[in-house]
């Protein structure tokens, strides 16, 4: 005689599922970045790789070698060589804390306000290691970390790619909706993206480009890093830019540069912020718009679980969640 009924096997046998597969989950939970990432190049570079093997006829191992070895180049190259640049940098100054004090004295001076106590220089440092610069501890937790990530980021590409009709035939036969439904996540999917992959980070740069010419003109030091620091922070719309631009216009002032501090500041304000909002209208065109409120979310949930890849995945979660709702509530409404 069976112990349980068939309803009660069936509930078991779900329930040690979803335990083994939180388990897993939680021991591989290390490699989600890397699986993220893939995700992210396979949408990215799927109608690149589709051209390659329809309109081309390529094998597809040419065509996946391709993929790797383009994404490699154009994204995560200039990327690692970035981070190494700028934790250097980092490094260098707060080796020299006496070129801070200098400038905190200079400002104290300039405003007028007293803040310069033994500890006050400590805490400063402390503070700027730990708000401004700890979206770079992802480059400082070690090369292996970092070489593990993206070794397993390839490989899985790879995988999707070789097998890219049973990968995609896949998700469609296990997400829990209509064909439709799931042609329409995936364009939607797609978008969103693009638009936060590639649009976003075209926002970046061309700010980073345009603060650092600002520096240049202005002669004002490093201006080359100050771009490097301005592209990642301008992650944040509205307020990323001018965390770089006002202290360096307000410390300009302070060393008595009347030219340097005001031109950087009205260069800063009336350029620099503004082609946000002009190539945010272009993008949107092409692209979904991701409202701000996204981006700034997923940058504040994101970096402290992913590091300095947080400024891309935490929006980028956070859309596809909304996605997900979106076709959920769909689903609803058609059952009422």
């Amino acid at each position: 005689m069976a112990i349980y009924t068939q309803k009660q096997r069936t509930w078991l046998i779900t329930a040690l599922t979803a335990v083994v597969g939180v388990f897993l989950l939680w021991i591989l939970r290390d490699l989600f970045p890397a699986f993220l990432g893939a995700v992210v190049m396979y949408v990215l570079f799927r109608p690149f790789f589709g051209q390659m093997i329809v309109k081309w006829h390529w094998p597809r191992w040419l065509a996946t070698l391709c993929v790797v070895l383009v994404s490699f180049t154009l994204l995560v190259l200039p990327f690692l060589i970035v981070g190494v640049m700028i934790t250097e940098k980092v490094q260098e100054l707060f080796q020299h804390t006496d070129r801070i004090n200098d400038v905190l004295v200079q400002v104290q001076q300039f405003v007028g306000f007293d803040f310069h106590d033994p500890d006050s220089v400590q805490r400063i440092i402390a503070a700027v290691q730990s708000d401004v610069f700890g979206g770079f501890s992802w480059f400082l937790s070690g090369a292996g970390s970092i070489l593990l990530t993206v070794s397993m980021m390839y490989f899985m590409l790879w995988f999707m790619l070789m097998n890219h009709l049973k990968f995609e035939t896949s998700i469609q036969r296990f997400f829990p909706f209509t064909r439709a439904e799931v042609d329409e996540f995936a364009e939607e999917l797609k978008s969103s993206t693009f638009g936060n992959v590639l649009g976003q980070g075209l926002i970046c740069l061309v700010q980073a480009i345009s603060l650092g010419i600002g520096f240049v003109i202005f002669e004002l030091p490093d201006p080359f890093f100050w771009a490097t620091i301005t592209f990642f922070i301008s992650f944040l719309p509205v307020i990323g830019a001018p965390i770089v631009f006002v202290p360096a216009g307000l410390i300009s002032l302070a060393y008595g540069d009347a030219t340097a501090g005001y031109g950087i500041l009205i260069w800063g304000f009336l350029l620099v912020t503004n082609i946000d909002n002009l190539l945010r209208y272009f993008i949107s065109k092409y692209f979904a718009d991701t409202h701000p409120l996204i981006t700034i979310i997923g940058v504040i949930a994101g970096i402290p679980v992913f590091g300095i890849l947080g400024l891309v995945f935490g929006p980028l979660l956070i859309s596809w969640f909304l996605l997900l709702l979106k076709i959920v509530f769909k689903e609803k409404n058609q059952h009422h």
